[in-house]
């Protein structure tokens, strides 16, 4: 069962099966944001997901880095990304023609930063996500075998 649909802009439907939400800059105790801080952070996330699911392929849409006009510090311009960074899971039909569509699923793990803490929902999800290539970032899996990452808790 999924949380929601996501409709590319292919047309292609997915799934959105785990997700969670945070605030970009949420426990910064002191600094700024600025390039190296928001580098830090992304990279953070993507370290946490390939941990989190080691079989799953991981991709990062590009988040829109802001430079409003205040001058610099000792890091650098001020740097701004959207206020909530998210990870979802995502699941839709088999990319590979010959594998049984009830037998198999393709999967990605992705990050995204948004502007507001919704969920993505059909063809109202953030365009960068809607543009997701899913044929050539995610992978085809078995179900009998589980999810990327998926690890049986008894």
């Amino acid at each position: 069962m999924s949380l929601t649909r996501v409709v590319l802009a292919t047309g292609r439907s997915l799934d959105l099966t785990e997700l969670q939400l945070s605030a970009t800059y949420g426990g910064m105790l002191e600094g700024y944001p600025c390039k190296p801080i928001n580098d830090i952070r992304i990279k953070g996330l993507l370290r946490a997901c390939e941990r989190a699911f080691p079989t799953a392929p991981v991709h990062l849409v590009p988040p829109p880095r802001e430079h409003p006009d205040q001058f610099a510090g000792g890091f650098g311009p001020v740097e701004v990304l959207p206020p909530v960074a998210c990870v979802g899971t995502f699941h839709s039909t088999p990319l590979d023609p010959a594998h049984d569509p009830v037998l198999y699923r393709s999967s990605l793990t992705v990050v995204w930063f948004q502007p507001a803490p919704q969920v993505p929902s059909d063809c109202d999800a953030e365009n960068d996500l809607r543009e997701i290539a899913w044929e050539e970032l995610a992978r085809d899996h078995e179900l009998q075998k589980g999810p990327p990452g998926w690890r049986n808790p008894f």
